[in-house]
């Protein structure tokens, strides 16, 4: 298994590779930060998130930072509370998308007649809009709950990433260490585990990177249409519906969490982006 060039980088120890581990760190600063916050966030909250402490939309103040929700909850101790579930789903979502379509983008790009057939099955699932398809999910699985919407992300997200694996592992699969291999009589198994994946480490890291932003717009998409967490669980995306109504009352309710969700999807590629090796980068440019 020949290991990928980085033929861009800098010689070690050099002042430009310096700079650049400065800027992938500044740029994964923010994901962990975010991350490690939404998930102490149970524990920094100031009130319990099912208990009234003030009036319904009200205004911040002393007790309410960020003011009161529709049932008069505080907006500031549900948006520490309702971060880390859908974190972790997304995460488990992009994990099982990157992970499925690595191993099927792999076995696609070393037999034609199998690459073919998940091709075609890819070239359906594509046209099932998102939102379509976590509502039909729902409906044939209506105690699914978050487990439903799991199963919906990874049914949506997979014909995309099977297409964009299979393209990048084709040329790997047409190499001539990867023929040797095969003459020599190496199983797939061994050609896709030893031979194929590592050199697709970049295009893997970009497309987790990418999957995990998708996962956040679908499973936030999920909560919002109450598919998934239900009251009076925390949710972010279920905060925006149940506040939609007062924003005008109290804006805060609806922002917070908004603000929050775009905020996570950006750090969270801005950070997948930054740890990409340079050899990777125009493979990424191309998603």
């Amino acid at each position: 298994m020949p290991p990928e060039r980085n033929a861009g980088a800098a010689p070690h120890g050099s002042g430009g590779g310096r700079r650049r581990r400065g800027g992938a760190v500044l740029r994964v600063v923010p994901a962990l930060v975010l991350v490690a916050l939404a998930v102490a966030g149970p524990w920094l909250a100031p009130h319990a998130i099912d208990a009234p402490v003030t009036v319904p939309y009200a205004e911040p103040g002393d007790d309410a930072p960020l003011g009161g929700d529709q049932l008069g909850r505080d907006v500031l101790s549900r948006l520490l509370a309702g971060g880390r579930e859908l974190i972790g789903t997304s995460l488990l979502v992009a994990v099982l998308v990157t992970g499925v379509s690595a191993a099927l983008g792999a076995v696609a790009a070393l037999r034609p007649a199998v690459g073919r057939f998940v091709e075609r099955a890819a070239d359906v699932l594509m046209l099932l809009p998102a939102v379509l398809g976590i509502l039909l999910i729902a409906l044939s699985w209506p105690d699914g709950g978050r487990l439903a919407v799991i199963t919906a992300a990874v049914v949506m997200g997979v014909p995309y990433a099977v297409r964009l694996v299979t393209g990048a592992a084709a040329p790997i699969a047409a190499s001539g260490y990867v023929e040797a291999a095969t003459v020599g009589g190496e199983r797939l198994l061994h050609l896709v585990v030893r031979e194929v994946l590592p050199n697709l480490r970049a295009t893997l890291l970009a497309l987790f990177g990418l999957r995990f932003v998708a996962a956040v717009y679908i499973v936030a998409t999920a909560g919002f249409l109450q598919v998934g967490p239900q009251p009076p669980a925390a949710d972010w995306a279920l905060m925006i519906r149940e506040n939609a109504a007062g924003i005008v009352l109290n804006p805060w309710a609806v922002l917070a969490p908004s603000i929050a969700i775009g905020l996570l999807a950006m750090s969270v590629n801005l950070a997948a982006s930054a740890l990409v090796p340079r050899s990777g980068r125009k493979a990424v440019s191309a998603l």
